[in-house]
């Protein structure tokens, strides 16, 4: 009897991370200070309850391929989060770009930073002309359908948040203040104003179910040392009480113990 082969996974025979661009060519330099700090801070505060870090992934400024049949098109979202994928590529490497097809998982949330070049496209305010690739509103609602999509415009400190709603984003405006609430990450995101790596400003920035922020590592690691200078004051409050009753008592204390 005639027993057809199995069907191959597409690591075997399409395109990898390892086989595609990881530059891009159209946008050479780097990206300015706010660009990297402001992902950077998604990045360190992006902390889903129901996943472990080894199961999150995040993405900025990195090569996004989505579509198999047209290796050149890809999108290069500012910040991206991924949930419920290992976090190294094969348990093993860092991403050079995140390839759709070989990841099987979508992005669950995009943030877009806003600038005078990119707005209207960040925005779904231009139309795709014939035979060029879909723009970044496109891929995120249409193709990859991405749950959630924020853009903030860093001249003006607004965000804007949007859900996807059966085939199309929808603009969450009813908003008592600037915050927005993700249910399917258990996460909220809003505009914090504070220092961050030595800037104050307005910034992007992860809340807890609380509506406390989540700390950095840096502010982590901050507040433990705090905890530790509390602990030994009192501590040391403790010994000197003490020590007055004991004197009190007639009782000199061995302070060489």
């Amino acid at each position: 009897m005639y027993h057809p082969d199995p069907p191959r996974p597409p690591k075997d025979y399409l395109p990898t991370m390892y086989d595609l661009p990881s530059e891009s060519a159209e946008e050479p330099g780097l990206p300015d200070e706010f660009h990297l700090l402001q992902p950077r801070l998604l990045e360190e505060t992006f902390l889903p309850p129901d996943y472990s870090p080894d199961q999150v992934f995040t993405g900025s400024d990195l090569n996004l391929y989505y579509d198999v049949r047209n290796l050149g098109w890809y999108k290069r979202p500012d910040w991206f989060g991924v949930v419920g994928v290992p976090r190294l590529y094969e348990q093993r490497d860092l991403r050079m770009s995140y390839v759709i097809w070989q990841e099987g998982v979508s992005p669950i949330v995009v943030v877009e930073l806003l600038s005078p070049g990119t707005e209207k496209e960040d925005l779904g305010q231009t139309l795709r002309e014939v035979n060029q690739p879909p723009s970044k509103w496109e891929v995120y609602e249409r193709l990859l359908r991405v749950p959630y999509y924020i853009v903030f415009d860093r001249y003006t400190n607004t965000p804007r948040f949007f859900h996807l709603e059966g085939w199309h984003y929808t603009e969450i405006t009813d908003l008592p203040q600037p915050r927005f609430w993700l249910s399917d990450l258990k996460l909220g995101i809003g505009i914090w104003e504070g220092v961050y790596r030595g800037v104050e400003r307005q910034w992007l920035r992860w809340f807890d179910a609380l509506g406390n922020w989540i700390p950095t590592p840096l502010e982590r690691e901050a507040d433990l040392v705090q905890q530790e200078r509390q602990r030994a004051e009192l501590e040391r409050q403790k010994t000197e009480r003490l020590i007055a009753q004991l004197r009190s008592l007639g009782i000199e204390p061995d302070l060489d113990l």
